[in-house]
């Protein structure tokens, strides 16, 4: 009994290690690519049922160290011991956003709130980020919503994305950043990157003209490819139909979702399913 317990331990331990170096990492990569300036932005990452591992407030993310990052309960209290590196610091201020994706979703283990740039100033310029114009970003991310307005870090604030964050693994929170969500906390990130990507394209394609978008009867297969690789939310064929011209009597019957992929598997396998629509489109 006692070696077991201790294996357990040994086993949680490396979890937590293993979770604290990867938020660092991507804390990192964030401000590498300009997705978060100074002491902006916030990491989480559910280490059990009752206990998340969170970024601190008021930290430049870019510069973390492990032993920095905090652990609180689903009441946001802290449950940790305090060290020499953390002893001083608070929970990140978003904190209560975060475990509201936590509470409203049982398969997101990881959280990503950044300030991407070009996504943000869309939103300031009031553009609808549900159409239909980059396949990458039908497949991964869906038809990405925008909450309303609510003063950062507040309690309006999580209640903005409520309700959105039960359908929906992106969301653009209005004149303020981005919220990404995902079964751990490097893709919920790397959904962070697919999504800053796809507004620059956008940004460039208006500027150019307008961004035309997909044919409905292409859509519909990428819909399709969403649903194959178990990325789809509730709601997902209504929104489409809605926003890019499907009809739900055509639509593909709803079948069981594969095992939702991850890291470079997903991507390799969404840059076959777009590459065969483009050549479809000849483009």
């Amino acid at each position: 009994m006692n070696g077991f317990a201790s294996g357990y331990r040994n086993a949680l331990n490396t979890k937590e290690r293993d979770l604290r170096e990867q938020i660092c990492k991507i804390g990192e990569l964030m401000y590498r690519n300009g997705y978060i300036d100074g002491a902006s932005g916030n990491i989480s990452a559910r280490l059990d049922e009752k206990r998340v591992l969170a970024t601190p407030s008021g930290l430049a993310k870019g510069f973390m160290s492990p032993d920095q990052l905090i652990i609180v309960d689903m009441n946001g209290n802290r449950v940790d011991t305090p060290n020499a590196a953390n002893a001083s610091l608070k929970p990140t201020s978003e904190l209560s956003m975060h475990l509201e994706c936590y509470k409203q979703r049982l398969d997101v283990n990881g959280v990503v709130h950044a300030h991407p740039p070009t996504s943000v100033a869309l939103t300031i310029a009031g553009y609808d980020f549900r159409r239909c114009v980059v396949p990458e970003a039908a497949v991964i991310l869906g038809l990405v919503p925008t909450a309303p307005y609510s003063t950062p870090a507040s309690v309006e604030n999580r209640d903005a994305i409520q309700q959105l964050i039960r359908e929906h693994d992106a969301i653009m929170l209005s004149h303020h950043g981005s919220l990404t969500v995902a079964k751990t906390v490097w893709d919920a990130y790397m959904r962070l990157e697919t999504l800053e990507h796809t507004a620059k394209i956008l940004y460039m394609a208006e500027m150019m003209g307008g961004a035309h978008p997909i044919a409905p009867h292409q859509v519909e297969k990428l819909v399709d490819a969403r649903r194959r690789l178990g990325l789809e939310r509730p709601g997902d064929m209504e929104r489409f139909c809605a926003a890019c011209g499907l009809s739900l009597s055509k639509a593909a019957p709803v079948e069981q979702p594969s095992t939702p992929a991850s890291g470079d598997d997903l991507e390799a396998r969404v840059r076959e399913i777009v590459r065969q629509v483009l050549s479809e489109l000849a483009l």
